[in-house]
């Protein structure tokens, strides 16, 4: 029961927002490490990176672009073979965190807030991590420092996945529209895979890094998020003078189902 309830809302969490359309606002792509990586920006102030979730693209944040763009220059961006970015030769948490890390060099901002859900929040632990220079603040929701953090039995359905026993929900919410917006719509079955092998690898961030990490943290996760919320409380007591919030009746789909408490929290989080 435990892991088809994982793979049920797993599927849709990361797939939903995917019918939404986007790009309103001319988006444009920055070329890193070879690839195009497209992106978006809203509104003016301090720059707010948003890391959406696997399979999943700018869209995920659709409900609160809007709101967070009132006080910050909101930049979302399409990681790496998903949405309208280019594919890469490999990805992982550490490649995503370089890539992010590359853009905001090639962007030249002097400092940047970050919001990371799901996989993008993974990816954001690292980018602190590694850029103190440059990451002041970051909300993460969703999010998992290791795989102990998943449901019971999760990773061994996960192993099984391939692009031939993908199911019908998930060609319908996913697929579909990969293959109409991305520039890899006829090589889909290779970020499948690597989304796939990428959240079965054991380690995100090691609990040593997660201690030295130096940017101010909010984690943040629904009550009934699929992320196992006594793992959030490990990582809350890691990341030092972090903060945590728990949404009563929620799920992993903050950001869908409490568009406006989220987009509060942020905002008194880091400030106007």
């Amino acid at each position: 029961m435990k892991k088809m309830l994982f793979l049920g809302i797993l599927f849709l969490s990361q797939t939903l927002y995917a019918q939404i359309p986007y790009g309103s606002n001319n988006g444009k792509y920055v070329t890193i490490k070879g690839a195009k990586v497209y992106y978006e920006e809203y509104g003016k102030g301090t720059p707010l990176l948003l890391l959406h979730g696997g399979f999943g693209s700018i869209s995920n944040f659709n409900q609160v672009i809007g709101p967070l763009s009132k006080n910050y220059r909101v930049i979302a961006i399409d990681s790496p073979g998903q949405g309208r970015s280019e594919q890469i030769d490999a990805i992982s948490y550490q490649i995503y965190a370089d890539y992010y890390s590359a853009f905001i060099d090639q962007m030249k901002l002097d400092s940047v807030y970050v919001l990371g859900w799901s996989d993008g929040g993974n990816s954001a632990y690292i980018l602190a991590y590694d850029r103190p220079d440059k990451v002041k603040k970051v909300i993460v929701s969703g999010s998992n420092s290791d795989t102990d953090g998943y449901p019971d039995g999760a990773i061994d359905a996960m192993k099984k996945w391939t692009p031939e026993t993908i199911s019908e929900e998930f060609k319908e919410y996913w697929l579909k529209d990969f293959l109409k917006l991305s520039p890899n719509r006829n090589n889909w079955q290779k970020s499948y895979m690597q989304l796939k092998d990428m959240w079965i690898t054991k380690e995100v961030i090691s609990n040593d890094h997660l201690s030295k990490i130096k940017s101010k943290f909010l984690i943040v996760y629904g009550d009934k998020d699929v992320t196992k919320l006594e793992h959030g409380l490990h990582i809350y007591r890691t990341i030092p003078g972090s903060q945590l919030t728990i949404l009563p009746n929620t799920s992993h789909m903050v950001f869908m189902e409490k568009p406006t408490l989220i987009s509060n929290l942020i905002v008194d989080f880091l400030g106007k």
